[in-house]
C-alpha cells in the first residue's frame, strides 16, 4: 500500500492554475538574459576603472588646466650681420595681445560685446578675431594672437580695464628691428605670422600655429637657424580666467643663432644710392624720362659672394613688425611699383649690348658652317656700317656715324650692332643638325638657367629657341621651327640677328649678367652666387664665440671656353672703358683703377600709367669688373627705362667702384654711348 500510494497523483483542481513549469527553452532565455546583464555591469566596471585608474592623471591635468595656464615665452630670433659684423637685423621688446578661447564669456552677446571693445582698442576687426577663433575651436586652451607690437597707450588701457576683457592677456614678444631701415630690404626679407598651409608643412618640425616665421629673403631661407626655442611659464587663474599671481618660469627661451652675410653694409648703401643717382641722371634725358627703378649687383668674381644686392623701389621691413604701421603696410602691398620685388633676381629684362660678349665667345668657340675653323675669327674684319641688310630686312646700328671695317675687339669697344648682326646671321645659316649653338653657349654661361642663389624669388629669364617660339605661339608638337603650321610661328633670320645683340625675346636678370661677367673676369668658371657666410653663436658682448656652420662658396664650374677667346673679349671690354672710342670711356676713362666693362641699351615695351598703349622704352645697362688684371669685384647695374647705358647705368656702377676702392675719378667729358 505504501509503495502504491507513492506513485499516485492527486487529481487536479479545475479552480486552481497549474504551477509554472521551467522548460529547457525558458532556461536558455534566462541564461542569455543573465549573461547580458553581467556583460553590461562588466563594461561599466571596466569604464569606471579606466577613468579612475588609467586616465586619472590625464583628467586631473585637464582639470588643472582649467586653472593653470601654460604661457609661451617667445624666443628672440637670431641677429643678422654683414660681413664685417655690423648688425643689420636685431630685436626689440614689444607686447602682443592674446585671446584665450576657454576664458571668453560663455554667452554670445557678452562675448560679441567684448570682441567689439577689443577691436576698438587694437584696430583688429571682429571678423578677423572670429575667424582665428573658429580655426582653433578644437583647441580652446591654446591662445590666438590678436595683434603684436601694440602701442603703449593701448597696452595701458587693456591693463587698466582687465575686468572688462576676460580671456585677453598681454604678453611680451620680441619684434624685428632694422637699424639701417631699408638697407638690403629685399635681401633680408621680413617675418610674418605662419599661414595655415605653412603650418601643415612645418608642424612636424615643431612649429606652432601662433609662430612668426621668415616670409622672404634670408629670413625665410635660413629660418631654421634664426628661430630660437621658446620657453614656458605657468600662470594660475580663477574661474573667470583672471590671474591669481605672477607667472612662474618653467623653461628659459633660447635665442636663435646669428647669421653672418657676405654683404658689405657700406657697399650696399652705396649701391642703393647709386640706383637713385642713375635714375636722376636718366630722367634728365629724353630717352630716360620714364626711369622708375633699377638694381645693382656687386659680387666677388672668384667665390660668388654677394657684396651688394640693391633693388629700387624698396621698402622698410619694419612695417611688418607689429601693428604701428598698418597704413604703410597696406600702401606697400598695394603699390603698383612693387617695392617687395627684388629686381636683381626676380625681374628679367632684355640685356642689349651687354650680351654681345656672349655672342663673341660662342662664335669664337663654335665650328664654322663646313665644320672646319671657327664661326668667327677675332682678327677678321667685318664692316661696321650704319645699316645691315639681310633677307630684305634693314637692321640699323645704334649710331649712324660709324662706317668702317673692324675686328672683334674694336666691335666690342664701340658696341657695333651691325658687326654682331653679321655674326647672328652666321649662326642662323648653320646646318639644322647643329642645333642652336648660340643659345647653348648662353645656357652654359648661366643665362636662361637658375643662378643657384640661396634666397628665393629668383626667375630664370628666357633664352628663346625655335622650339620655344613654336610652343609659345601655338605650334604643334614636336616643337621645332620646321613643323610649326603657321609662317609667323617659324624661327626667322631676324630672330637670330636680333638675339646676337641681346634683343628680341631674350630676357635675363641682373644677377645672371653679373655671374656671366664674373666668368669673364675669373678665366671661364661659373660661380654660384650666395649671400650667407656662416651661422655664429654670439657672446654677451655681441662678438662671435663659435662658428656653428660655414656655408661658403661652391666649387666654380668650368664652362669650357677657350682662354684665347676670353682674352679677346677681356681686351674689348677694357677698350670699352679706356679707349676714346669706347662706349664707357666718358665714365671710366679717368678712374684710377682699371675697370673693364660694357654698356647696354635694350628696348622693351613697357606699360606706363596714363598712356593707352605700351611704350617702347630703353633699359639702361652696364656690367664689368676691376681691377682689369686682377679682378676683385664685378658690378652689374640696370636702370629701368633709363635710356642709354652710358648715360645712367654706367655712372651708377662707377659709384659702387668708388666706394669699394675708395677712389674718385678725374673729370672726363661724357661720351655718347649705346
Amino acid at each position: 500500500m505504501a509503495s502504491g500510494r507513492g506513485n499516485r497523483f492527486l487529481p487536479g483542481d479545475p479552480r486552481v492554475s497549474e504551477p509554472y513549469r521551467l522548460t529547457p527553452q525558458l532556461a536558455f532565455r534566462v541564461a542569455v538574459l543573465a549573461f547580458l546583464t553581467l556583460g553590461v555591469f562588466a563594461v561599466l566596471f571596466l569604464r569606471l576603472w579606466a577613468l579612475q585608474v588609467l586616465s586619472g592623471n590625464t583628467y586631473l591635468a585637464q582639470a588643472n588646466d582649467n586653472r593653470v595656464r601654460t604661457l609661451r615665452i617667445e624666443a628672440p630670433r637670431g641677429l643678422i650681420l654683414d660681413r664685417t659684423g655690423k648688425v643689420l637685423v636685431t630685436n626689440v621688446a614689444g607686447t602682443r595681445v592674446e585671446l584665450w578661447p576657454a576664458d571668453l564669456p560663455k554667452r554670445w552677446p557678452v562675448e560679441r560685446a567684448e570682441l567689439r571693445a577689443l577691436s576698438r582698442v587694437t584696430g583688429v576687426s571682429v571678423a578677423s578675431m572670429l575667424a582665428s577663433l573658429d580655426k582653433s575651436k578644437d583647441d580652446p586652451l591654446t591662445p590666438i594672437v590678436v595683434e603684436r607690437g601694440i602701442k603703449q597707450d593701448q597696452s595701458l588701457y587693456l591693463l587698466e580695464h582687465t575686468a572688462q576683457f576676460p580671456g585677453v592677456r598681454l604678453q611680451e614678444t620680441p619684434l624685428r628691428k632694422y637699424p639701417y631701415e631699408s638697407l638690403a630690404a629685399q635681401v633680408l626679407g621680413y617675418v610674418g605670422a605662419i599661414s595655415p598651409d605653412e603650418y601643415k608643412t612645418l608642424k612636424k618640425k615643431g612649429y606652432l600655429p601662433t609662430d612668426q616665421i621668415g616670409q622672404s629673403g634670408v629670413e625665410y631661407s635660413y629660418d631654421s637657424y634664426l628661430r630660437g626655442k621658446d620657453g614656458t611659464a605657468q600662470l594660475t587663474v580663477d574661474s573667470l580666467g583672471r590671474p591669481k599671481g605672477a607667472a612662474v618660469l618653467q623653461t628659459q627661451p633660447t635665442p636663435g643663432d646669428a647669421l653672418k652675410l657676405t654683404l658689405d653694409a657700406n657697399l650696399q648703401r652705396a649701391a642703393q644710392k647709386a640706383i637713385g643717382y642713375g635714375i636722376s641722371l636718366a630722367r634728365s634725358t629724353t630717352d630716360g624720362k620714364f626711369a622708375d627703378g633699377g638694381s645693382i649687383v656687386a659680387m666677388d668674381p672668384t667665390t660668388g659672394a654677394i657684396l651688394a644686392l640693391a633693388s629700387s623701389p624698396t621698402y622698410e621691413p619694419s612695417i611688418f613688425s607689429g601693428s604701428n604701421n598698418a597704413k604703410k603696410l597696406k600702401a606697400v602691398l598695394n603699390s603698383p611699383e612693387s617695392p617687395l620685388l627684388n629686381r636683381a633676381i626676380g625681374a628679367d629684362y632684355p640685356p642689349g649690348s651687354t650680351f654681345k660678349p656672349v655672342t663673341a665667345l660662342a662664335a669664337m668657340m663654335e665650328p664654322g658652317a663646313n665644320g672646319s675653323g671657327r664661326l668667327l675669327s677675332p682678327y677678321e674684319d667685318l664692316l661696321c656700317s650704319p645699316v645691315f641688310k639681310a633677307y630684305g630686312q634693314p637692321f640699323k646700328n645704334w649710331t649712324p656715324l660709324i662706317d668702317q671695317q673692324m675686328t672683334l675687339e674694336t666691335a666690342i669697344a664701340e658696341s657695333c650692332d651691325t658687326y654682331f648682326y653679321q655674326v647672328g646671321e652666321r649662326f642662323y645659316e648653320l646646318p639644322a643638325n647643329r642645333g642652336h649653338p648660340l643659345q647653348a653657349w648662353a645656357n652654359r654661361f648661366g643665362l636662361g638657367e637658375p643662378t643657384g642663389i640661396d634666397i628665393g624669388g629668383s626667375v630664370d629669364g628666357l633664352m628663346p629657341t625655335p622650339e620655344w617660339r613654336c610652343k609659345a605661339f601655338g605650334g604643334k608638337p614636336p616643337y621645332s621651327g620646321s613643323t610649326c603650321n603657321t609662317v609667323d610661328r617659324t624661327w626667322k633670320p631676324g630672330y637670330s640677328i636680333q638675339l646676337a645683340i641681346g634683343q628680341g625675346d631674350l630676357l635675363v636678370t641682373p644677377l645672371q649678367m653679373t655671374r656671366f661677367y664674373a666668368m669673364i673676369a675669373n678665366g671661364g668658371k661659373l660661380v654660384t652666387p650666395h649671400v650667407a657666410e656662416n651661422v655664429e653663436e654670439l657672446g654677451a658682448n655681441g662678438s662671435a664665440t663659435k662658428v656653428l656652420r660655414t656655408f661658403g662658396e661652391q666649387t666654380p664650374q668650368p664652362t669650357g671656353v677657350d682662354p684665347g677667346a676670353l682674352q679677346v673679349v677681356q681686351a674689348g671690354l677694357n677698350d670699352a672703358t679706356h679707349s676714346p672710342i669706347g662706349t664707357g670711356y666718358g665714365v671710366f676713362g679717368s678712374f684710377p683703377v682699371d675697370i673693364a666693362g660694357k654698356t647696354g641699351s635694350a628696348e622693351k615695351f613697357v606699360t606706363i600709367p596714363g598712356y593707352p598703349n605700351a611704350l617702347k622704352l630703353t633699359q639702361s645697362w652696364w656690367c664689368g669688373y676691376g681691377p682689369y688684371t686682377d679682378p676683385k669685384i664685378v658690378v652689374c647695374a640696370m636702370i629701368q627705362n633709363g635710356g642709354e647705358g652710358g648715360s645712367a647705368a654706367a655712372p651708377a656702377a662707377l659709384k659702387v667702384f668708388e666706394q669699394y676702392f675708395h677712389q674718385m675719378p678725374a673729370n672726363v667729358t661724357q661720351h655718347a654711348s649705346d
